[in-house]
């Protein structure tokens, strides 16, 4: 198999030498764990007291990860991803809300980016996250298998119209619509009401994904359970595979709780089970349409070879790949340039509702073996490949 990823000039193309310095810059601060942590507490602290901060985070690390603070933001660089066959999933991603109208406030939101994908063939997909559109607090009940409150079912009531308002749109649109997971102790509840939206709305095409975080043990299993009652059912599946984003809350709390630990026992683990869901995707794709979520370039290839093996076009409808906005450009735009279908998660939303999602993103990216030294060798590489060719352009206009 070709290794793509090493092209520097088609990944970072449409930055500019200025975002690509800024890229370096920030890739370099997330590398060291104490400054995240520092400068976390610091965003925080300044956040909450009004201090004026926001124009600072909107230069540095929020420009870098994120479209805008709404759509109309968003829509410059969704076409000039596009004009590189990189399409965008825009993701409101406002994070720990608790009251009814901020989550009446998400579905409309939802709902708006269905507007625009319905008139934008760069925007495949939409998202949103369970505990968007309810409190966590019920979905943990639930998955804990606690009785609610009468007061607690009319809102687990509202929850679920909340999920059939936008499927039903999106089927409507004939647009999949992409369902985020959380922590293990809450997503049994998230994935009963996803299995309820993937019967109604799945029967001929697939409109509602699932998602499946591989760095839980357990989740092959549930997608082989899935996938017999899919089939008793008659209806299909879709799944957005991701390794997984909770991975030291997880750990603390099965340790403090004193149950089994719901994550795989290492890194290995982890790759080795995400591959076998990729594979068993593959081996029953006249079931399942899936999206894979990753920036793991051995994956990746694992993908491509697959899609060969089984005589299947690069862009395959049913196959998508995805990354996040701001990282692995590598693989995303060297994909897109292969023929294969990419999307980036475009996340939006005003600085201070978005700040959990980027203080999210920056602690992931330090706990990740590598993910951060990869982004500074690729952007390094460019920098250097640029360089010369300046200096080849200069030596050649003097001789």
């Amino acid at each position: 198999m070709e290794r793509i990823f090493e092209n520097t000039e088609i990944a970072l193309e449409l930055k500019s030498d200025e975002e690509i310095s800024r890229s370096y810059f920030l890739f370099s601060l997330i590398k060291k764990e104490p400054l995240v942590k520092i400068g976390t507490a610091i965003t925080k602290f300044a956040l909450k007291t009004n201090m004026p901060v926001e124009k600072l985070i909107r230069t540095t690390v929020f420009d870098h990860f994120c479209g805008g603070i709404n759509e109309s933001d968003c829509l410059p660089i969704i076409k000039k991803m596009y004009a590189k066959k990189v399409y965008s999933v825009l993701d409101y991603s406002a994070e720990g809300k608790e009251e009814e109208v901020q989550f009446d406030y998400a579905v409309q939101k939802t709902l708006s980016t269905l507007e625009y994908a319905k008139d934008n063939e760069a925007i495949p997909f939409v998202v949103f996250k369970p505990t968007g559109f309810g409190r966590f607090e019920i979905y943990k009940k639930l998955s804990a298998g606690t009785s609610l409150s009468d007061r607690e079912k009319i809102e687990w009531g509202e929850i679920r119209k909340r999920y059939i308002e936008v499927c039903d749109k999106a089927h409507s649109y004939n647009i999949p619509v992409l369902i985020d997971a959380e922590e293990s102790w809450m997503q049994d509840a998230a994935d009963t009401l996803v299995e309820e939206m993937m019967k109604r709305y799945n029967k001929d095409r697939v409109i509602v994904f699932n998602t499946l975080q591989a760095y839980r043990w357990d989740r092959l299993d549930y997608l082989k359970e899935l996938l017999e009652k899919a089939r008793h059912q008659k209806f299909k599946i879709g799944i957005k595979l991701v390794r997984g984003a909770y991975m030291e809350k997880e750990r603390e709390r099965a340790l403090k709780y004193g149950y089994k630990d719901p994550i795989c026992i290492n890194k290995s683990a982890t790759d080795k089970l995400f591959n076998d869901c990729l594979k068993y995707m593959m081996n029953n794709l006249g079931d399942i349409e899936f999206f894979l979520g990753t920036h793991n370039e051995n994956s990746s290839y694992l993908l491509m070879e697959l899609l060969k093996e089984n005589g299947l076009d690069n862009n395959d409808k049913r196959v998508w790949y995805g990354q996040l906005y701001g990282m692995s450009d590598h693989i995303s735009y060297n994909l897109s340039n292969t023929g294969y279908n990419v999307a980036k998660y475009l996340p939006f939303g005003p600085v201070k509702d978005v700040m959990p999602y980027l203080i999210r993103r920056a602690e992931e990216n330090t706990s990740v073996v590598g993910q951060t030294s990869r982004e500074l060798q690729i952007i390094k590489k460019e920098k250097e490949r640029r360089k010369n060719l300046k200096n080849n352009t200069a030596n050649f206009k003097n001789n």
